[in-house]
């Protein structure tokens, strides 16, 4: 069983974690109502995808 020599110090560690960050949600304005939606998914408001009616939309 492997242990570890040594204590990773904390620079090292965080070296390390530096790319383990969060994301922000890449949205954009729907062009048929305007209103803000994840890319390359149906715009909730008005259920559009591509141009296309997809969901409808009460």
């Amino acid at each position: 069983m492997a242990v570890p020599q040594h204590r990773t110090s904390k620079t090292r560690k965080r070296l390390r974690r530096t790319h383990f960050k969060l994301t922000a949600p890449e949205i954009q304005p729907c062009p048929q109502c305007g209103e803000y939606r994840l890319t390359h998914h149906v715009c909730k408001n008005c259920g559009t995808y591509k141009g296309r009616t997809v969901l409808s939309v009460k």
